[in-house]
């Protein structure tokens, strides 16, 4: 009975996928996705906001920490991202044996691979908050939180992949409840454990510890209870090594795109750390806001995702490209609004979380120069998600390498040399208008290529 269910539910999702209007299922996929990102934002904006009140060197190890974070979301999303656009494509063809594998197989395979990652954070702890680019201020702060982080790397990254298999299966608002909650709780418990149980910045840290393991027990039960389309199970898990470097090179552009972001924020935590505490307190304030801002157009991307997953598996080229261009002028539209307001009140918002003169200069500039690039996020994101859906690995992976990599890492590494502490604030804006440039004829061939592809459709199915 269960397993009928389970097939009617997924039948259902692919006639909704391939005929429902485009954009009813892209806004009505991208509003739960935009909600729990930005509720993820909105609590790491906390984290900073409160821990920036215990002082500059305590804000600045938040920062230090940001990097961290986005090693463990490299293998949250890879394998997620990975995994998500295998089993969209293998739902659209109606492969639903191959779907239940691919998601079952990323989900243990995630855990696993989360105990050695935090197992190996933790023995080399102090080293590795150094390599980030903490000062000798700010590194007693920057240990004491990324304690905690560690040990909740396994969970951290096996709530990514759920997150990201409910969104590529066409259920956005499932993914939504386990993010949203543990943020809200995130926020709750911040205050609470800072200032009322005077835990200093490891009640930060263990504020998001908890709440990444309500995220992660709430992700879980979807799967346990059968409310996904793919099933969760040990009897589909795979025992070929093929199944995971499949799923590993699908997840590439989500590898060097937050492989990159871990670089980028550690080059970026040392050439700003060389000017004092201030400038990498106003940089990180900077990161986090905007992070919060990009995952609105993030989520809107990944609204379009399953669209795009389940009806190119399922042949229809013609809706892929129709829910791009949708994409693209909704994401832009909006960004263009959220960007203009950021840049007239930058001063203020960077003085909300920290009201030092010399982090409000630092801090302004940058988030003006990063938040007049926004609208140029929907060619960056949209043609990179759309790639990377479509088994498009090499273009995705070389896209995702040039944001906070190819692009950015000569800009900070060079940048601040000429104009001094300007070149660290203007630097990623640059990349960015560098990488929308880039994306254009990318997505230009990929629609070449998916015309002759309709007169070949056989050889293209998965």
């Amino acid at each position: 009975m269960a397993h009928r269910e389970v097939k009617t539910n997924q039948d259902e999702m692919l006639l909704q996928m391939t005929t429902a209007p485009v954009g009813h299922l892209i806004i009505r996929m991208a509003i739960p996705t935009i909600i729990s990102m930005m509720i993820t934002a909105i609590y790491n904006m906390a984290d900073t906001f409160f821990v920036s009140q215990l002082g500059t060197s305590a804000s600045g190890a938040v920062g230090i920490n940001f990097s961290i974070m986005t090693i463990i979301q490299a293998l949250g999303f890879t394998i997620g991202m990975g995994s998500g656009s295998l089993t969209s494509r293998a739902l659209g063809a109606k492969d639903y044996d191959r779907a239940n594998m691919y998601c079952s197989s990323a989900i243990f395979f995630t855990f696993t691979m989360g105990i050695i990652l935090g197992t190996i954070g933790l023995i080399f702890q102090k080293p590795l908050v150094t390599m980030l680019g903490a000062t000798p201020t700010i590194q007693p702060y920057a240990e004491a939180y990324a304690r905690y982080i560690l040990i909740g790397v396994p969970f951290m990254c096996t709530t990514f992949v759920m997150n990201n298999q409910l969104r590529f299966q066409g259920k956005a608002a499932l993914s939504m409840v386990g993010l949203t909650f543990g943020g809200i709780l995130n926020i709750g418990l911040d205050p609470l454990f800072i200032f009322v149980f005077k835990l200093g910045i490891s009640g930060a840290a263990i504020a998001t510890l908890l709440s990444q393991c309500v995220s992660f027990s709430l992700l879980l039960s979807v799967f346990l209870r059968k409310k996904s389309v793919a099933e969760l199970s040990l009897s589909h898990l795979s025992r070929s090594g093929q199944t995971y470097k499949k799923i590993v090179k699908n997840g590439l552009p989500s590898l060097f795109r937050q492989g990159m972001a871990t670089i980028s924020s550690i080059l970026l935590n040392v050439a700003a750390g060389s000017y004092g505490d201030a400038a990498v307190a106003g940089m990180s304030i900077t990161n986090r806001v905007f992070m919060f801002l990009m995952s609105i157009a993030i989520g809107i991307g990944q609204g379009f995702q399953p669209v795009c997953g389940m009806n190119f598996g399922a042949g229809n080229f013609a809706r892929v490209k129709q829910a791009f261009f949708f994409m693209i002028k909704a994401t832009f539209g909006v960004m263009s609004a959220f960007g203009l307001f950021f840049v007239i009140f930058a001063p203020q918002i960077v003085a909300a979380f920290r009201n030092d003169p010399d982090v409000i200069s630092v801090g302004a500039l940058a988030m003006r120069c990063q938040c007049s690039s926004l609208p140029f996020h929907a060619l960056i994101f949209g043609t990179n998600m759309m790639l990377q859906t479509t088994g498009e690995a090499k273009a995705a992976t070389f896209l995702s390498s040039l944001r906070q990599g190819l692009y950015f890492i000569p800009l900070i590494l060079i940048l601040p040399r000429v104009i001094g502490i300007t070149g660290v604030q203007v630097s990623q804006a640059i990349s960015d208008l560098l990488t929308s440039a880039t994306s254009i004829p990318f997505a230009v061939a990929f629609f070449h290529k998916m015309n002759r592809m309709d007169k070949l459709l056989p050889q293209f199915r998965e």
